[in-house]
């Protein structure tokens, strides 16, 4: 009965910890978006869908939607976000010192400047069936998040809309690109992935021997990021 307790106060601690730290994440998320955040979409959750969060959102104009129960594709833009940018460039470490949880604060302040103002995507924009049959994905030009917002934006505007980019963000956004060398911006990325690596490969390689997991995946991301690593510096 005592061992009951015990457990049941953990997980009450566990979920309130958890609720704190998804209104922590959303107060600092919102105001790094340089257009206003109209809708937040979480899953189903107690950590996102409780009173607290939901007062938080309305208090802020925020609508919120969530995913359909035991509907993962519902989350698969998130989803992928944690594959090819969570896991590519935080891997998957164990962190649990003070020290190891502040060296990914300051690398996503990195990599959000990074993949955000520096780095182009392709987005689907059509399906096409050829001759053969076969159907593929026609992707668009290649152009940075933040030159597809000025294009929304733009285009909102000769629509006669008020557009979606105040003129203060324009110019601080702006004035950040202009400040900021990529090149310097990938090594000082790297140096806290290597700083990343020294203090949490041991032990969580260690844990993984212990508990029996696969860690073939976690090396090659390893090894991906000693060739980002050389190829900044070249």
């Amino acid at each position: 009965m005592a061992d009951y307790a015990t457990n049941r106060a953990a997980d009450v601690t566990a979920r309130n910890n958890a609720k704190s730290n998804i209104r922590k994440a959303v107060d600092l998320a919102i105001p790094l978006f340089p257009f206003p955040v109209t809708c937040f979409d979480s899953d189903n959750g107690t950590e996102s869908i409780n009173d607290e969060l939901i007062d938080r959102l309305q208090h802020k104009d925020i609508e919120q939607t969530r995913s359909r129960p035991y509907r993962k594709n519902d989350q698969a833009t998130v989803e992928s976000r944690n594959n090819h940018v969570v896991r590519k460039f935080a891997f998957y470490w164990r962190y649990d010192t003070e020290e190891q949880r502040d060296l990914p604060d300051r690398l996503w302040a990195k990599t959000y400047l990074l993949l955000n103002l520096f780095t182009p995507t392709r987005k689907p924009a059509r399906i096409e069936q050829g001759r053969d049959g076969r159907r593929r994905t026609v992707y668009d030009r290649p152009r940075t998040p933040w030159a597809r917002v000025l294009e929304y934006d733009a285009a909102s505007r000769a629509d006669g809309g008020r557009g979606y980019v105040d003129d203060a963000t324009r110019t601080r956004i702006e004035n950040l690109i202009a400040s900021t060398n990529p090149a310097r911006l990938g090594r000082e990325i790297a140096a806290i992935q290597d700083e990343l690596e020294r203090l949490s490969r041991e032990r969580t390689e260690g844990m993984a021997r212990r508990q029996g997991l696969d860690m073939g995946y976690l090396g090659k991301a390893i090894e991906r990021m000693h060739a980002d690593a050389e190829q900044n510096n070249k």
